[in-house]
């Protein structure tokens, strides 16, 4: 799923294209995209672009006539200026060009709603705290709010803004924490490291993906890349220590770590396969054949 870094450089990308320019039309290839319909898209159709911000994870889009169109790529959608990449789920006519719209696979995720005002923006935004924008302190409150595991807690929208599976895999492994460490058992020097290395990953990443972007538009959206340290890089070398990346599988994740640099040499239990190997389980990195 597009996160922080990469709906920041889609904002950008789309700020050079369609800002003070016009909607024409929006063309729907499937009921399934449009979520709400007040106000409805028509009152979008024929007026002005003047802001685009995110709002979490989405790609907000706000009209002269303070109308909102407010996108959701979810896991699989990705936007292409005037070119089709892949099924096309709609397609935003503007006066410069076609933005469209594609998703992968058959689920159906990606959503448009239809927003009035500010006060509808706000309605859709889970209200999670600006990672780039907030002090330390204020990092800390949200992040001893509830006494959740750190993975789950960097990744609540209703805590943190933009913060995802990709990212908080890396940002765990810079800050050298356990994704099970528990937020409210950390020490202040814990805090402060994993303050110090969201924003210092957020903000790599942020240059990173606009400098591989240039004047283009970002068409190498994904959530696995070569340079990420742990994330997608299980049974590969941690570029620090070099001990083999381990993961832990849920439902539809997985959380990727170093064992050496962020649990201190012990192996976290995969719910699948410390079940099916029992007391075979291997407790420590050292225990790995």
């Amino acid at each position: 799923m597009p996160e922080l870094p990469d709906i920041q450089v889609y904002i950008e990308a789309l700020e050079a294209r369609v800002l003070n320019e016009r909607l024409e039309r929006v063309e729907f290839k499937t009921p399934f995209l449009l979520r709400t319909v007040t106000p409805p898209v028509k009152a979008a159709e024929g007026q002005v672009v003047r802001r685009l911000r995110r709002v979490g994870k989405r790609i907000a889009f706000g009209f002269e006539n303070d109308v909102w169109m407010v996108l959701h790529l979810m896991i699989a959608g990705r936007l292409h200026w005037q070119r089709k990449a892949g099924k096309v789920l709609a397609s935003f006519v503007f006066s410069s060009g076609t933005l469209n719209l594609t998703e992968a696979g058959t689920q159906h995720r990606a959503s448009l709603h239809m927003a009035q005002g500010e006060e509808g923006v706000r309605a859709l935004d889970p209200g999670g705290l600006e990672p780039l924008e907030c002090t330390l302190a204020e990092f800390v409150a949200a992040l001893r709010r509830e006494n959740h595991t750190l993975k789950r807690s960097l990744t609540d929208p209703h805590l943190f803004s933009g913060i995802g599976n990709a990212y908080s895999d890396e940002i765990l492994q810079k800050a050298r924490l356990s994704p099970v460490a528990l937020s409210q058992k950390l020490s202040d020097a814990d805090l402060t490291r994993l303050y110090e290395a969201t924003q210092a990953t957020l903000i790599w990443w942020t240059d990173r993906l606009r400098a591989e972007a240039g004047s283009d538009f970002p068409e190498k959206v994904t959530a696995f890349r070569a340079e990420m340290a742990v994330h997608g890089k299980f049974k590969q070398p941690c570029p620090e220590c070099g001990t083999t990346v381990q993961r832990i599988r849920y439902a539809s994740n997985e959380t990727n770590y170093c064992p050496r640099c962020q649990t201190g040499g012990r192996l976290l239990a995969d719910r699948s396969l410390s079940r099916l190997l029992g007391s075979d389980w291997p407790k420590s990195i050292d225990d790995l054949p």
